[in-house]
């Protein structure tokens, strides 16, 4: 039987445990169990850590990211050719790899133009196998299984573990292939094994924060990640203002209509949510019947625009109105809350109609547009009955959506404002600070917090907004904070003096449109104020890390994404196309696999469909950040501490059971 060092326990120690271990006892019933358990778990200490996924910023880009996760950042293709080697064209690699990234529709090309279909069906399969094994070698058979198709689990599981090298094993290797293609099962089987080297590639996906607005698939990425396996997200901006919106609150409402209308996104609303639209169209046609809107057109790349120019111009009509609503209801929410010190944003009432100016601190500046047909220069941020009722009805649209609350669900269940692991620190934006570098204290429902308790603080108003539980004030003032987050100049999601939307709208000087950004982006190149943060947020390790998203990288400015000498890394390169001309990218993931940190730097994506047809796959750039001089194995991560933990609880019984403090029962008669 396997020795356990116990020199450091005494009858004291295991007796004041005995309750744990009472416990413990109910699943480990005798020194066997507990053996055999303390085996396993020492085995998989030893295992080589899993891959880790960072992602950020993904602002609805659909098929760029359901590419990542297929390619698993090329992760997938770096294998095969590992695998191969040379051994097949490069040609054969692409189209395995497009194969393995879209099983389903690539089969169907394959099929249609393949002259020996069973010879395509015993090569592909053979080469699968080769992939998966090499994809799952760094798990457990448990952990592999649980990864497996149940239809085809026994079969699969019997290819990775067998060599068909060996000559006994080698018939029954090659008869398994042979029926597989026989029985028709070929193509089920192809995909299933596609799908299983897919879901291996990935051990952790962890998103910071931003998959609304911009882009027209934020809810297909919703959906993908609800049936998603392990995955954590660091809500964005963008997020909160969405999880507001489903809150109810009307200022976050207009602020998603707003955003949407901007960047030609109606795919979002209308098909994503069923947010019904005809209201605010029907009510942009009366009000601004002949404004051409101009400030107001939507911001869409020509090459993709294929509205008309009638919704071209309604939709501008429809954004104008929309935003003069959210500068209404934003200074009905400002009046409510003076503690956000927020009153420089009520705009509509410095307004000179006559002189068609705009008094900001005693200074005039020109607009370029003055016709505000529902705004009475005598009372400014009163609603009209007509906008209050159709204000009304987008409130009642956003709240009956059933999808957007279930998505705002699997938010709240996958997700918080920041998290820690591994010895790494992620949030999305920014960490509030004084100029002095250290933590700025902000106020949340009439108190004051910093650092990690200003998140967790923050954190939990959001979630109250949504619990029945919530005493009615409090939920009242959570359900209003979520427009605070979006552009409050304290809030961790902006952290800016202001948001400059009615300035960029309708002022021509360019000067009155800068946002100045608060301390932390200004010292985050700092390695100290790293470090600062990094304690504050008890991390620790030799090589920890803040990760953040948000901010842009202009890469093509020469800009680098590596900050404080390693300890900042910021991961924003713009998926959203609407960023690629100030990115100069359409994107950065990083990977953290056994070896260290690779940041990987995407170029456009051209489209699903030519991935398929002609295997092109996103052209990217392995930039190795941080290498180990050692494999990482399990044991050196947050899971490896859980283990090891409950190996020393196991340890435990063992002693008690050795030594009669806890009697064992046999397993065959043992009822838990």
């Amino acid at each position: 039987m396997t020795q356990f060092h116990t020199d450091n326990l005494t009858p004291e120690i295991v007796y004041k445990d005995r309750r744990v271990l009472e416990l413990l006892a109910q699943s480990f019933p005798n020194i066997s169990a507990a053996s055999t358990e303390i085996i396993n778990l020492e085995a998989i200490l030893n295992l080589p850590k899993g891959t880790e996924h960072f992602v950020a910023d993904l602002h609805g880009e659909y098929e760029a990211f359901q590419h990542i996760m297929r390619n698993a950042s090329g992760n997938i293709k770096r294998k095969v050719n590992e695998v191969f080697g040379t051994s097949i064209r490069e040609s054969e690699i692409k189209q395995l790899c497009s194969l393995i990234y879209y099983p389903e529709r690539k089969l169907q090309l394959i099929k249609a133009s393949e002259n020996d279909l069973n010879d395509f069906y015993l090569v592909t399969l053979h080469q699968l196998i080769k992939v998966c094994q090499s994809v799952s070698s760094k798990y457990t058979r448990s952990k592999v299984r649980k990864a497996l198709p149940k239809e085809f689990a026994y079969i699969i599981e019997e290819l990775l573990h067998e060599s068909p090298s060996d000559d006994d094993k080698q018939a029954y290797f090659n008869r398994i292939i042979e029926t597989i293609i026989s029985t028709g099962q070929a193509d089920s089987f192809i995909v299933a094994m596609c799908n299983v080297i897919q879901k291996l590639s990935i051990d952790q996906l962890h998103i910071l924060g931003d998959i609304y607005d911009r882009g027209p698939g934020a809810h297909l990425i919703m959906d993908m990640l609800c049936r998603y396996a392990t995955f954590d997200i660091q809500w964005g901006n963008h997020d909160a203002l969405w999880m507001g919106a489903a809150a109810g609150n009307d200022c976050c409402i207009a602020n998603v209509l707003r955003v949407s209308l901007r960047y030609g996104n109606m795919t979002t609303l209308e098909e994503g949510y069923g947010i019904n639209l005809v209201p605010l169209a029907t009510f942009a046609m009366e009000a601004y019947a002949d404004d051409p809107c101009t400030p107001f057109e939507c911001k869409i790349n020509p090459e993709e625009n294929d509205f008309s120019n009638k919704t071209l111009r309604l939709m501008a009509k429809m954004h104008k109105a929309i935003s003069v609503i959210q500068f209404k209801l934003e200074a009905q929410m400002i009046d409510k809350h003076p503690e956000w010190n927020m009153s420089d944003r009520k705009q509509l009432g410095k307004i000179n109609y006559e002189k068609c100016v705009l008094t900001i601190d005693g200074n005039e500046y020109e607009m370029c547009d003055t016709h505000f047909p529902t705004v009475d220069p005598k009372d400014p941020y009163k609603l009209t009955q007509e906008e209050e009722e159709l204000v009304n009805k987008l409130h009642h649209s956003f709240m009956v959506s059933n999808r957007l609350q279930k998505h705002v669900r699997c938010l709240f269940a996958n997700g918080c404002l920041f998290g820690v692991y591994n010895s790494n620190l992620l949030f999305h934006a920014s960490m509030p600070l004084n100029s002095d570098g250290t933590l700025k204290e902000v106020e949340v429902y009439g108190k004051r917090y910093k650092g990690r308790e200003l998140y967790l603080k923050t954190g939990l108003f959001m979630r109250a907004a949504f619990n029945d539980d919530t005493e009615p004030a409090e939920k009242e003032y959570a359900t209003d904070y979520y427009w605070y987050l979006w552009c409050g100049p304290d809030s961790l999601l902006f952290d800016k003096s202001k948001m400059a939307t009615f300035e960029r709208y309708f002022l021509t000087d360019k000067t009155t449109h800068t946002e100045d950004k608060g301390y932390y982006y200004k010292l985050r190149n700092d390695e100290k104020v790293c470090d600062m943060i990094l304690d504050a947020f008890g991390v620790t390790g030799t090589h920890r890390h803040i990760i953040n998203g948000h901010v842009p990288v202009k890469t093509g400015k020469g800009e680098s994404p590596i900050k404080a000498n390693g300890k900042l890394m910021v991961i924003d390169g713009g998926f959203a196309k609407a960023y690629h001309h100030t990115t100069g990218i359409a994107g950065y993931t990083l990977v953290y696999h056994s070896q260290g940190f690779q940041l990987v730097q995407h170029e456009p994506f051209s489209s699903t469909e030519d991935a398929i047809i002609h295997g092109t796959d996103i052209v990217s750039t392995t930039q190795i950040v941080e290498m180990s001089s050692h494999r990482m194995r399990v044991r050196d991560t947050d899971k490896g501490k859980i283990l090891q933990a409950q190996i020393n609880e196991l340890t435990e019984l063992l002693y008690a059971f050795r030594h009669g403090i806890i009697k064992e029962r046999n397993r065959s008669t043992f009822v838990p």
